[in-house]
């Protein structure tokens, strides 16, 4: 059986295509777009005698098999189930080989670029060369232009590059070039109508929405339609445990810079509602100059990481101890991938750089920046780590988005759980922009946007669900459908993983979306998602010195971590390993029933009601919530 869901299914003209111009053999375009980025205008051609930094990022061995090397590992009726790799495993398995090194350099010296020139970052992962535009448009068959945005930040790319067919096997993609993810940070600005990549900033990606304050105490099980307590949560999901293996265990939150949480309002939620966190805080792990600021304090600084937090910290009790990683420094801030190169050092690039059109760069040294080396491997993972921030897929290219959907699969590989909320625009993107026939990002776009990395199929995708008005936690919960909507659907990058062919063919047969498929990939063959959810409606969060009722899948995804955190708990305490990559086991036969189904409420977004929600997995809520103690029998009957 073969496991290739790195596959890209770009059904809707939205990606990158790699098809042969006769005009140009035996060159191959490699990646071409058709269009400029909402924001941005061609403003001239680049000098040809200005340098620019070429970087190719080269194939890692054996990637088309690391879905079936996760699947035998994280499935509960393989042999091999359990049996995590280690780091220095992975990185062998997956290194460039000699042969792709040799390939790359061979045809740049052949091009004339002399052998000094060439530089081979450190884990093999990624070839560097110093070029003029001119050599650059030789090498590639391209054109080189400067682009502006309406913030006046400016950006290198073009229209299309091409490979020779001997080389273009060897390599993923080629920076700069017809990538548009520019960073828009507080130097340069921000626009609603493209995404800026500095996910820590206000309004950027998933984020929190908040429904005012809130006049006097609440907390009774009474109220749980109308505030979300922790009470509420443990009765929800009957999450009633006292973890007893915490040195052995960790939990893991993701915070992007500005974003901070603030020690007084912990300890403000402490007081009213877990007594057992009074006097305690996060461990905080700071990655690339990240710390708990306070410059700039508010809902959108502080909402997402008071949440996160004293919910997190809560549901594992005070005994736990939570692991913040907190990532980017105030000036530069940081990407996804800067966090994974911390906790993975394989995945670091040439000098630490990444795609540095898209990952922060560090040392910083715009005034204020964080001065010290990009953390590269120096961070341990937690066994479950959870972050509730998000993009669209539309806003990376699929070449981009397929390597860091990788990363993951190796995170898995290596027994950690990985979850990151689905998106509050039910089957919209963020800020609820949906998709043109021509793949721009718009306010009256009809098609459907999908969110990333909740896509990759090596993630847990987590959407959100709510008590319905007037009703108890004893009876079942609905899609969330105040504020915010659950986001959901089905990938236009990544293909359908094995283990969720049975869910999903389910779905698709019994409750086909009545939707044209020209709106929505309607292939059949694609990831969908969420995987699972939880509740996302009317949280209490203290909030720069108030309580605030907050809304979001930001909340549903560390709900959800603290759950899968206390079942490692309890497999940790009997000698056995951590739950790792959970997708496989929790669509298995054997845990059939062991979610709570959701079957009301939709999704909506783009000018449509968006999905349905009904029996078994559907594309607003997944599998449906946790039922703990179901969840941990099973878990711990495994090996």
């Amino acid at each position: 059986m073969r496991y290739s869901p790195l596959i890209p299914l770009i059904a809707l003209s939205l990606a990158l295509v790699s098809v042969a111009e006769p005009s140009l053999s035996p060159y191959n375009v490699h990646e071409k777009r058709s269009v400029i980025p909402s924001g941005w205008t061609l403003t001239r051609r680049h000098d040809a005698t200005s340098t620019i930094p070429l970087r190719f990022a080269l194939k890692q061995r054996n990637l088309d098999d690391i879905g079936r090397y996760l699947h035998e590992i994280s499935h509960p009726d393989s042999p091999d189930y359990g049996n995590h790799w280690t780091a220095g495993e992975i990185a062998r398995k997956f290194a460039p080989s000699d042969e792709t090194i040799a390939t790359v350099r061979n045809w740049l010296i052949s091009s004339g670029i002399s052998d000094e020139r060439i530089a081979v970052g450190r884990t093999k992962g990624w070839i560097q060369v110093d070029a003029t535009v001119d050599e650059a448009e030789r090498l590639m068959g391209t054109e080189y232009n400067m682009y502006t945005h309406l913030t006046g930040k400016e950006h290198i790319a073009c229209e299309a590059y091409h490979l020779p067919e001997d080389v273009q096997p060897h390599v993923d993609f080629v920076i700069p070039s017809v990538h548009f993810d520019a960073k828009l940070n507080r130097r340069s600005g921000s626009d609603p109508s493209q995404p800026a990549r500095d996910i820590g900033q206000p309004g950027v990606g998933i984020t929190p929405k908040s429904a005012g304050t809130i006049e006097g105490l609440v907390g009774e099980l009474e109220q749980c339609d109308e505030y979300i307590t922790p009470v509420c949560l443990r009765a929800l999901y009957g999450l009633v445990y006292e973890p007893v293996a915490t040195e052995l265990n960790s939990y893991g939150i993701v915070e992007y810079t500005p974003q901070a949480y603030l020690q007084s309002d912990l300890q403000m939620f402490a007081m009213n509602f877990s007594t057992d966190l009074i006097g305690k805080e996060p461990y905080m792990v700071s990655i690339d100059g990240g710390y708990a600021q306070t410059e700039y304090q508010g809902f959108e600084y502080n909402g997402e990481s008071d949440l996160d937090l004293q919910y997190g910290m809560t549901l594992v009790t005070g005994k736990q101890t939570v692991t913040l990683y907190q990532t980017g420094d105030m000036v530069e801030g940081a990407s996804f991938n800067n966090f994974l190169d911390a906790i993975d050092g394989s995945y670091c690039t040439f000098e630490g750089g990444d795609d540095y059109t898209q990952d922060a760069v560090y040392p910083d040294e715009y005034p204020g920046g964080y001065m010290g080396p990009e953390a590269c491997g120096t961070v341990k993972p937690a066994y479950v780590i959870s972050t509730s921030y998000g993009y669209n897929e539309a806003d990376l290219t699929p070449f981009y988005a397929e390597r860091q959907c990788a990363e993951y699969a190796k995170l898995g590989l290596m027994g950690i759980t990985v979850l990151y909320s689905s998106g509050d625009n039910g089957v919209a993107g963020n800020g609820g922009y949906c998709l043109s026939p021509n793949g721009t990002q718009t306010a009256d776009g009809m098609v459907f946007n999908p969110s990333f990395p909740g896509t990759c199929p090596y993630v847990t995708s987590v959407g959100a669900t709510m008590v319905k008005p007037n009703a108890t936690v004893l009876e079942p919960e609905m899609a969330c459908m105040e504020v915010i909507y659950s986001g959901g659907g089905f990938s236009n990058y990544f293909a359908m993983p094995e283990y969720q062919k049975g869910a999903v063919d389910y779905y698709l047969t019994n409750y086909y979306p009545d939707y044209p498929s020209a709106i929505w990939n309607s292939t059949g063959m694609s990831r969908g998602f969420p995987d699972i959810s939880a509740n996302g409606a009317n949280y209490v969060v203290a909030i720069d010195g108030q309580f605030e009722l907050v809304f979001g899948t930001s909340c549903s995804s560390p709900v959800s971590g603290a759950i899968f955190t206390m079942i490692n708990d309890a497999r940790l305490a009997i000698g056995k390993k951590s739950i790792g990559f959970i997708n496989p086991t929790i669509y298995s036969a054997g845990f059939a029933g062991v979610f709570n189904d959701i079957t009301e409420g939709t999704n909506p977004g783009c000018g449509t009601p968006g999905y349905n929600a009904t029996a078994g997995w559907d594309p607003v809520t997944g599998l449906g919530t946790p039922n703990f103690p179901k969840l941990l029998e099973k878990w711990l009957l495994l090996p």
